[in-house]
This record gives C-alpha cells, structure tokens and sequence, in this order.
C-alpha cells in the first residue's frame, strides 16, 4: 500500500500502474505534483476547504495554489468537489482522492467530507507540510498514483478539554482545534464550569467570572499514599473567555467542521458559581456566604439549591450560552452531586417530598428522595432545551433516580448519556432509547497515567498505554448486534487537567494516546484482540510522530518521558487495573472521577 502510514488509518487505498505521462508531469516518478503553478480549483461548496488548504499548505510549501486560469501550462490540478453518490457510499463526511499525473481530485458527500480528504492530502506531502513556514528546498511536493475511498465509522468523534480547572488561554484552544482536525476528529467538548472555575463571560452576571474565575491557590498533584504531604502552588489562578473569544472559537471550529459542545456544570460542581452568588447554595444548611472558589481536586460538598430561583438563575446563563455556542448539543454535567446538604436543607427537603413521597416517608421500596432532586434538575433543563431546539447531554448519573428510578418523569425526550463510569451506563441509555456517547474511564480519560514505572508524570488513575487506548472498542459488546446499537453515536477521550497545569502538560497526557483513539473511532478496525496493534506503532513511527513534532506537540516518546517531561516527587492518585479492556471493562466507577 502506496504511504501506509495514515492516521487515523482510510478503509481502503489503491495503488495506479504509473503512466507514461508521468515524467512530464512530474519527473522521475508516477503521481501527483504539487508545484509553482498548481491550480486549486474549488467546486461548489468547497470554498472553505480551499481557503484552509491555502492558510496551510502555502506557508508550509511556498506555494500559491493559483485560481484556476492562473497557471502554467504544466501546473496541473487540484480539484475539489462534492458528489451526493459518494455520501450514498461512504457517508456525508466520506471522500474519494484520486491522484494522477496532473490531476488531484478530492470528492466528498459533503464540504465535511472534502476537508477530511484535505486532511489526507496533507498527511500524503510528509511532515515538512505541517510547518507553519517552508522549510525545505525544493519546489515540487508529490503524491503516489493512488485512489484512497474512506469515512468514519462514528459520527461523534469527540475530544474533551478541561478549562476549569487549569485555565488553557483562547490560542491554546485554538491549537487543540487544529491538532483535532489534523486526526478527523469532529467534537470538543470544552468543559468551562466547576468547583474550581468558572470559564464563560455572561454578561448579565460578571460576577460568574469576576469571582468565580479565580481561586486562590492550586493542588499540586493529588492524594497520594498515606502521610504523603499535601503541596501548593500559592499563586492565584484564574482566567476567562470573553463572549467574542468564544465566537470565535465556534467559528474556527465550524471552518474546520468541528462541534464545539459547551459544557456548564449542575447541580454539583458548582462551588464556583456559589462562591460569586451565595444564593445558589443550600444557604439553610450550610453559610454559603463565606465559600471561595475551591482550591483542592475531586468533588465539593457544596451543590446547588434544589430552588425555583436557580431554575431561573441558570436560564438566564443558558439563555447566553445558546447565544454563542449552535450546536444542538448542550452538555449539562449531571455527575458527582453529593446529597448531604440536601439532607440537611429543610427546603431541600419539602422538595424531596414533592417529588418522591413514599422515597420522603421512608415507606419500605421508594426511591432516594435526593435522586429525585438530581432527576427534576436534569429533567427541568432537558425540556428547556428541547422547547429551543437542543438537546441535553450528561454523564451517565442523569440516569440516577430517573430512568432507574422512575422518579420527575425520566431524561428529557432526546437526552444524551455520556457514559463515564464504564460501559453499563451507556447500555442502559441505549437500552431505554437514548443515544449515548462512550467515554468509559478505564479506558480513555487521558489524564490517566500511560505506564506503571515510576518515571510517569503524576500517577494519576488506571495505566492505559498507546496500545490499550487503540484496543478500545466504542460499541460495548451487550449491544453489538442488536438494534440498540444504533444508539452508540460515537465515543470520546477526555483530556481532565488537575494535574496538567500547562498546555505541555496537556500535549504529553493527549499525545500520542489521542492518534490511536482518533483510529477507533474513525476506521473499520476489526475487534480489539484481533486488531493490528504492531501495524499501528509502525505507522506512528514511520510518520506520524514526525507529523506530531512539525506541529510543535511535546507527546509523550514511546520509550518514556524525556527529562522535562517528568515530575519527580508529586504524588497522584494511581487506582488497581480493572478487566481488559479487550472485553470492554467498565461498569462502575472506583470513586470520584479522578479529572
């Protein structure tokens, strides 16, 4: 096969015989030439792939990709265009490339489908053509004779960034756009509110990110075996979007047909927000008046008011964020929302009985009274959306109390899981009819260590290598097969940064870990014990790697951490192997979720 080294891997490429043309087209080989008076001609609907192929490869190349009627009589064409057939066969986002002397065709079901071949494409002309300046010395950039027909398998292939909790300033996101681009991925969920920071500008309450964007001091590193001391980083940490700033991270995105899902948390991990408006918190149980954006990992105490006021409050939040951010999908968190301040809120309390009264009496058989709250939250802002044309999207706890338990109605018509905890929260979604989103921890939260040896930056978490995050399987295997399976939308990899106080930090957890998560949810891979694991590391090698370092990503080398990389004497949070992950562990979290 004519550049086996793709990433994420096409379902199939053809080889061309050569053709007699071809040493005037191009010299001393068959194929494709990419030189001084190249034509870049772009067919309806694919003006904005051209642009990026001109914003890219021009600088890389040096380039100018001439309109057409502007080139040499020898130049030959790049042609982009999008054919209805093509998404029939490989689906709205599929493509054909087709190279020959003279002529490069990139043909897409849609525009999204033409920019995943200009994806290709780039792979094809060597890592030189992701420099940000041309760096080499000669003119003509080539491409095999060769017919490449591909297209994802999922249509949620998603990427989670942590803001919350180590600020990633706009051109960090920016960048992360361009690395999810550069690997076909098409969602980044940005998570811009927790205990810990609160990320998004709105307007009609600063006070959100005036107060709430800023706390006074950091963990550094986690828990540690016991009488490990504690350490902090003293400085304050803070930051924010503006609402522009975040405009235009939609707009970068959408260019490059990515999804940006926003992420604001309820009810728990909301100490940020009830820091910088006390009245969001249970104040009969506990004085919320004197809480500050909370400094420490893991999961506050403090939660919001189960209140018709907080209803409105976050309305009026949503109402801002839906401003901004198009997607039809809205996440809302739903996870980790301890119940003791409910408990012990006597308004909290006349709630539980509202919704759950034989839960609220004690009556032998009824539901926890404090899932029936979660399961009104969830519920309350699932219809709101719904009523504007989107849909709610949560961890699997939104299952809790409501699907589970029969409590406030149930999910929202249209909700989605996002399942966290293992696999069993995604099956019982699809089982009951909601789409779900697989993101199980024990096998793609990236801030989870990558080796066992003692060289690994932060222990945090279960050991998941390159090789494990290749061998997971998006579908669980309870639903391969059946009707339900339908349901998988796709999958995602989330990058939680306690630990990762930078965006080299972030870069050395993400990478390469994120190039072979990209693969499963992209290509046809067999199942994960017969998937070709030595096949992938080679591709790495033999390219992709190179690619990395042209792009400037600090990954992870495959025989460990360079010295810089490192953090020798920080303590983390490392948790026993759970099952394979060739059977699709998961189904049950081993505590709080360690992001």
């Amino acid at each position: 096969m004519p550049y086996p080294d793709l990433v994420p891997a096409p379902r199939s490429v053809t080889a061309k015989a050569p053709q007699s043309s071809s040493v005037q087209q191009g010299g001393d080989g068959p194929g494709f030439v990419l030189g001084p008076d190249t034509v870049l001609d772009a067919g309806h609907g694919t003006d904005g792939t051209a642009r990026w192929l001109r914003g890219t490869l021009t600088p890389a190349t040096g380039l100018p990709l001439l309109p057409p009627g502007g080139a040499g009589d020898d130049g030959g064409v790049l042609a982009l265009r999008t054919d209805e057939s093509v998404a029939a066969r490989l689906g709205p986002e599929g493509y054909v490339l087709d190279a020959s002397a003279g002529s490069l065709r990139i043909t897409g079901g849609t525009p999204a489908g033409v920019f995943w071949g200009a994806q290709t494409l780039r792979q094809l002309l060597g890592p030189a053509a992701y420099r940000c300046a041309r760096t080499t010395a000669h003119d003509a950039w080539r491409v095999p004779a060769m017919r490449i027909e591909d297209g994802p398998r999922f249509a949620w292939r998603g990427h989670l960034l942590d803001v919350a909790r180590h600020f990633m300033p706009k051109d960090g996101v920016l960048r992360t756009l361009d690395l999810l681009a550069a690997h076909k991925l098409n969602v980044l969920h940005l998570h811009l509110t927790d205990d810990q920071g609160w990320r998004i500008e709105i307007r009609h309450r600063p006070r959100l990110t005036e107060v709430g964007g800023v706390r006074a001091r950091s963990r550094v590193g986690r828990d540690g075996p016991p009488g490990t001391p504690q350490l902090w980083d003293e400085r304050a940490h803070g930051g924010r979007y503006t609402q522009e700033d975040l405009r235009e991270i939609v707009a970068y995105a959408a260019d490059r047909h990515i999804t940006v899902v926003p992420e604001i948390d309820i009810p728990g991990h909301s100490q940020a927000a009830i820091a910088a408006y006390p009245e969001l918190g249970n104040t009969d149980a506990v004085d919320t008046a004197a809480l500050e954006v909370w400094t420490d990992w893991g999961v506050s105490p403090n939660v919001l008011a189960p209140a018709e006021h907080v209803l409105r409050f976050y309305e009026g939040v949503l109402e801002e964020v839906l401003e901004i951010f198009p997607s039809r999908f809205v996440h809302l968190g739903g996870d980790e929302c301890p119940k003791d301040q409910w408990h012990a809120s006597p308004s909290a309390r006349a709630r539980m009985r509202e919704l759950a009264p034989e839960a609220a009496s004690g009556q032998p058989g009824g539901a926890d009274p404090a899932q029936a709250l979660q399961a009104w939250f969830m519920r309350h802002f699932g219809d709101w959306l719904a009523a504007r044309g989107r849909r709610l999207v949560g961890w699997d706890e939104i299952l809790d109390g409501g699907l589970a338990g029969g409590l406030a109605g149930g999910l929202a018509e249209g909700a989605v899981v996002s399942s966290w905890r293992g696999r069993a929260g995604g099956v019982a979604a699809a089982r009951a009819g909601h789409d779900v989103v697989m993101c199980p921890e024990q096998q793609v939260y990236l801030d989870h260590r990558q080796d066992g040896g003692d060289d690994e930056p932060v222990p945090l978490g279960y050991v998941r290598t390159l090789r494990d995050v290749y061998r997971f399987e998006p579908v669980p295997r309870e639903l391969a097969g059946t009707p339900q399976e339908r349901r998988v939308l796709g999958a995602q990899a989330n990058m939680w940064t306690e630990c990762t106080e930078n965006p080299q930090r972030v870069d050395y957890q993400t990478f390469p870990r994120l190039a072979a998560f990209a693969e499963t949810v992209w290509s046809p891979l067999p199942a994960p014990d017969r998937r070709d694991v030595a096949d992938f590391e080679h591709r790495m090698t033999d390219g992709h790697y190179a690619r990395l370092e042209a792009m400037g990503v600090d990954f992870r080398p495959p025989g460990g951490p360079h010295p810089w990389q490192r953090r020798p004497g920080i303590a983390g949070r490392p948790l026993p192997q759970p099952g394979s992950p060739r059977e699709g562990s998961g189904g049950g979290s081993p505590g709080e979720r360690p992001a």
